[in-house]
Formats: C-alpha cells, sequence, structure tokens
C-alpha cells in the first residue's frame, strides 16, 4: 500500500511531469488563459492518462513488443475520442474554446510516457494510480498558472468578477500581459523557482 500511496503522490509534488520533469508544457501556453479551460484540460488528461495506462498494463502481455507503440497510439486515441464526444455533448462551449487541444492529449509525451515506462511492467492497479497521479500533476500546474493569468489579467475566476469596481474605479488596470501566451511561461519558470526553493533536493549542483 505504501508504494501504491508513493506512485500516486510522487508525480503530484516531487516527480510533476511539469514542474520537475518538464513535459506536456506547450498546453500551459494554450489552455491556461481561463481557469475554467484550464481544469477541464487538467481533468481530460487525468482521465486520459490513467483509464490509458489501465487498459496498457491489461495488455502489456498479449501485445506484441514489435507493435507497442501502435497499440499504445489506438488506446490513447480512443481514450481522447471518448473524452471529447462526452464535453461536445455536456459542455459544448467548453469544448469548442478547447478546440483541437483536447485531441493533441494523443501526442502529450506524458500520456505516452508514463505508458511506455510504468505501465507496461506493473499492474493495473499500480499502473492507474500511476495514471491520476501524473494527470493530477499536470492538472494542478495548469490550475495554478490559470489562477494567476485570468485574476491579474481579466479580474476574473471562472468567468465570474473578482475583482470589485471600486478598485477600478480607484485607478486599478488588468494586466494585459497576462493573457499573452509568453506569460504562461513566465509564471511556469515562477513555479518552478518557487518548488526547486523548497525542495532543495531537486537543485542541480
Amino acid at each position: 500500500m505504501a508504494n501504491i500511496k508513493e506512485t500516486f503522490l510522487n508525480p503530484i509534488f516531487k516527480g510533476n511531469p511539469i514542474s520537475v520533469l518538464v513535459l506536456g508544457i506547450c498546453s500551459s501556453l494554450a489552455v491556461t488563459v481561463q481557469l475554467k479551460g484550464a481544469c477541464v484540460m487538467g481533468l481530460s488528461v487525468i482521465i486520459v492518462t490513467g483509464l490509458s495506462s489501465l487498459i496498457c498494463s491489461l495488455l502489456r502481455n498479449t501485445i506484441p513488443n514489435r507493435i507497442r507503440i501502435i497499440v499504445q497510439l489506438v488506446v490513447v486515441a480512443m481514450m481522447v475520442i471518448l473524452v471529447d464526444q462526452v464535453l461536445k455533448a455536456y459542455a459544448y462551449s467548453v469544448s469548442k474554446t478547447l478546440s483541437v487541444y483536447i485531441g493533441l492529449i494523443i501526442t502529450n509525451c506524458i500520456v505516452m510516457g508514463r505508458i511506455e515506462a510504468f505501465a507496461l511492467g506493473n499492474k493495473p492497479f499500480a499502473s492507474l494510480m500511476d495514471g491520476l497521479g501524473n494527470g493530477l500533476g499536470y492538472a494542478m500546474i495548469l490550475v495554478i498558472v490559470a489562477f494567476f493569468r485570468e485574476l491579474l489579467g481579466s479580474g476574473t475566476l471562472f468567468g465570474f468578477q473578482i475583482i470589485p469596481e471600486s478598485f477600478y474605479e480607484l485607478g486599478y488596470m488588468n494586466n494585459g500581459l497576462m493573457i499573452l501566451p509568453p506569460m504562461a511561461l513566465i509564471l511556469l519558470g515562477c513555479v518552478i523557482w518557487v518548488q526547486r526553493a523548497i525542495q532543495k533536493d531537486l537543485q542541480e549542483k
């Protein structure tokens, strides 16, 4: 149980796929302008990574080594299509906002990387926990970046006005730079810096 717990928690903090391994950072540019989009994208990756790892682990002893990448892509694509169709059915506006980025989860190196590095060599439940942990670690960083970008760039969270109108009457202005793609990387750099300042073992010697 301790190993399962570590498998789940390690990708969230010590081995975060974005802030530690620097994987999957492209979507931090595209989907973190609004917190709602970041949450939906994060949840989508959690579902896809968890279920794909589970399925590939269940099939690990039956997949010929020479076609394992193809099988992995088929499994991931199936999960992504399922998530995309659910979003179009129940959250069409969000699906339209995220556009092609949901589909690009198929090529997300976090999803394929965890299947190749972990799921194909471990039991199904451990693989599920690893996939969910990595997806949650990814989602957490997206939410942190989106929180500051939307709050400081638009004065809102989830589309609701947070900064009072009285602030604007006193001269406060939204920071337009926050909604530009480069600010996502700058904020991500700040997150990485803070994490390394707290976790000294992550600092390069």
